[in-house]
């Protein structure tokens, strides 16, 4: 599992961070993807999730939808991200 660095809260966090899995059998990979809302003083709070086979991921900058806790599509909250395979 690899988790990036804490951001500052606001509406627009940017984690900026590379990671790199390495894969023995990629059709049935899955990454899973889970954002917390990091508080100091109590629990973390859940942020939204999503789940993708690594067969479907396509090269370049992608929208990712986040997904609540029973796997429903949050309407208009997403995450940029950035995919590349070496």
């Amino acid at each position: 599992m690899k988790k990036t660095e804490t951001v500052d809260d606001n509406w627009r966090p940017v984690w900026d961070e590379e990671f790199q899995f390495p894969l023995t059998v990629p059709e049935l990979a899955l990454l899973q993807i889970v954002v917390n809302e990091h508080d100091m003083s109590e629990k973390d709070d859940f942020g939204g999730q999503t789940c993708l086979p690594v067969s479907e991921l396509q090269r370049g900058v992608r929208a990712v939808p986040l997904h609540d806790r029973d796997g429903v599509k949050f309407g208009s909250v997403k995450l940029l991200m950035h995919f590349d395979f070496v």
